[in-house]
């Protein structure tokens, strides 16, 4: 909890530097500008991911597979889509980076071994039926 809570106030330290900083470059107004762009645009596009990704695990899941990497791939797009949602340069191109699906290839072995770390430790319980 405590590094949630440091990581939390560390990239809002950060985000406003960057917005004083790319501001300074552009103007406070261009900066207003992008931040709302990047937000409708990233939350349409984590939309469009979203159902795509749906659609292929209801696909898998009719076949008798499980869908598994779809559920890391939903998971993916969630976090982008939250980070998209948070105004900020920083949390946007992460954001973007989940969301798109070739980036996207980058963190899902990262969250992959997450979930089995969590699973080991029984935070999170599995249990087949």
């Amino acid at each position: 909890m405590r590094w949630l809570l440091l990581t939390l106030l560390l990239m809002s330290a950060l985000e406003i530097g960057v917005f004083i900083w790319i501001g300074d470059m552009i103007g406070p107004w261009w900066v207003v500008v992008i931040i709302v762009l990047t937000g409708i645009i990233g939350v349409m596009l984590a939309k469009q991911q979203g159902i795509e990704v749906w659609n292929r695990a209801r696909f898998s899941m009719n076949n008798g597979e499980a869908p598994t990497e779809y559920i890391i791939d939903g998971i993916c797009i969630f976090i982008g889509a939250v980070f998209l949602f948070t105004p900020g340069f920083i949390t946007d191109t992460v954001g973007f980076l989940l969301v798109i699906p070739v980036t996207r290839k980058l963190f899902k072995n990262s969250i992959r071994k997450f979930i089995k770390r969590m699973m080991d430790k029984s935070t999170i319980i599995y249990r087949r039926w």
